[in-house]
């Protein structure tokens, strides 16, 4: 792959990492000082396959980030509504008709 390309797949990763660690739910944890010092370690890397691996790394890093906001999200919304049973309502089968008599 040329320089220039990867170089940029890079750049985009950062990027993309970066807006997503806005949003990090534990500000103690650092996000964005963890994820600059890990891309600055990594900037000696000149074998192809190294720099694909930390590639790889940072593409898992961004994918589960995005898994936790989407369990956040869903924790938030099961917090909202406590009372709501796991069935949907309106997909129960409807009640029997009363009885004549």
């Amino acid at each position: 792959m040329p320089q220039n390309a990867t170089r940029l797949r890079v750049l985009a990763l950062y990027k993309e990492l970066h807006r997503l660690g806005r949003e990090y739910p534990d500000a103690g944890y650092n996000f964005h000082g963890k994820l600059r010092g890990l891309f600055e370690k990594n900037r000696h890397l000149k074998d192809d396959k190294e720099i694909e691996r930390a590639i790889a790394l940072g593409e898992y890093i961004r994918n589960e980030t995005l898994a936790l906001y989407s369990l956040r999200k869903y924790r938030h919304l099961k917090r909202m509504y406590p009372d709501q049973s796991l069935t949907d309502p309106f997909h129960d089968p409807p009640p029997p008709p009363p009885k004549i008599t």
